[in-house]
C-alpha cells in the first residue's frame, strides 16, 4: 500500500513531481524537462495504473486518496494528502478532479513492432494541438484502432492535456514515431496494409464507397486548418473523403477520425 504523507507546506520538495504544471518552461511533464505522466483526477489516474507507466507517486486530497488506495495494493511509493489550497498552490491552479498520479514513461515500440499485428492505424501528420491529439486517441480506443503513429509536426500525447482530454485512453492506445516522413509510410504497405489520405479534395473517393471496410487499413489524418500536406497525400495508396453537407468543407481532425473509423469498420 501507498505510504500516505499529509503536508501542509507548498514549498515541500517531495511535491516537485507535481508543481507548476500551468508554467510552460517548468511543467514537470514537458519532454525536454522531467518528462513525467501527468494523469489527473480518478478514472484517468487509474487508468494510469493500468498502463505499462510506472507510478512515481500521487498528490491529492484526502478523499480522492483514500478513494484510490483499494487500487494500488502493490505500490509502496508515496501518496501526498493535502488540502485544496496547499494542492492549487502546488499545480498553478484549482483542480476540480481532487487527485494526480506522476508517472515515469515508458519505451515506445518501434514502429514495425506496433503495426505486426494491427489491422487498423491511424497515421497523422501535423496535429499540434493537444486536445485535437487527445480526443484523437479517444475515438481511436472507442473504435478499435490498434495504434497510432505520428508523421512529420505532432505534438507530444503524453502531455498532460491530451493525456486528461483523452479520458486516459493516450495511456492505453500504442503509438510510434514514424521517421523518415512520408517515406516511412512504406513500411506499412509493406505489411500489408493501404495507406489512406482523408481529405476533403473534390477528386477523393467516398469513403462509403472506397471498399476498405475491413481491410487492413492505415489511415492519415493532417492538421486542423491546413489538412494533410501535398506530399504526404501524394505518399498514400488513395484519397478518401467525408461526404458533407453543401457550404461545410470540413470537420475537427478528432471527429473526422472518428466518422472514419467507424466507417471502415474498426467498431
Amino acid at each position: 500500500m501507498p505510504q500516505v504523507i499529509e503536508i501542509d507546506d507548498p514549498s515541500d520538495t517531495r511535491l516537485d513531481d507535481f508543481r507548476d504544471l500551468s508554467t510552460a518552461d517548468r511543467r514537470p511533464d514537458r519532454p525536454g524537462g522531467r518528462g513525467l505522466v501527468i494523469a489527473e483526477g480518478t478514472i484517468v489516474v487509474r487508468r494510469l495504473l493500468d498502463s505499462p507507466y510506472p507510478l512515481r507517486g500521487l498528490l491529492g486530497v484526502p478523499r480522492r486518496i483514500e478513494e484510490l488506495l483499494p487500487d494500488l495494493p502493490d505500490f509502496d511509493g508515496p501518496a501526498y494528502a493535502v488540502s485544496a489550497d496547499v494542492m492549487a498552490r502546488v499545480v498553478g491552479f484549482h483542480l476540480n478532479r481532487g487527485v494526480l498520479a506522476a508517472a515515469d514513461r515508458a519505451v515506445q515500440p518501434d514502429p514495425s513492432e506496433l503495426v505486426s499485428d494491427a489491422r487498423m492505424l491511424a497515421v497523422l501528420e501535423g496535429v499540434g494541438d493537444h486536445e485535437n491529439l487527445g480526443a484523437l486517441f479517444r475515438n481511436a480506443a472507442a473504435l478499435s484502432v490498434d495504434g497510432v503513429l505520428l508523421g512529420a509536426g505532432c505534438s507530444d500525447p503524453l502531455y498532460r492535456r491530451s493525456v486528461r482530454v483523452s479520458m486516459g485512453h493516450v495511456l492505453r492506445v500504442p503509438f510510434a514515431d514514424l521517421r523518415p516522413w512520408p517515406s516511412g509510410l512504406d513500411l506499412l504497405r509493406a505489411k500489408g496494409f493501404t495507406v489512406a489520405a482523408l481529405t476533403p479534395r473534390a477528386d477523393a473517393v467516398d469513403l462509403r464507397e472506397c471498399k476498405l471496410a475491413g481491410e487492413k487499413v492505415a489511415l492519415l489524418l493532417g492538421s486542423e486548418g491546413p489538412g494533410l500536406t501535398d506530399e504526404a497525400i501524394e505518399a498514400a495508396d488513395l484519397a478518401v473523403k467525408i461526404p458533407m453537407a453543401q457550404g461545410v468543407d470540413s470537420l475537427n481532425v478528432a471527429t473526422a477520425g472518428a466518422v472514419a473509423f467507424h466507417a471502415l469498420g474498426v467498431s
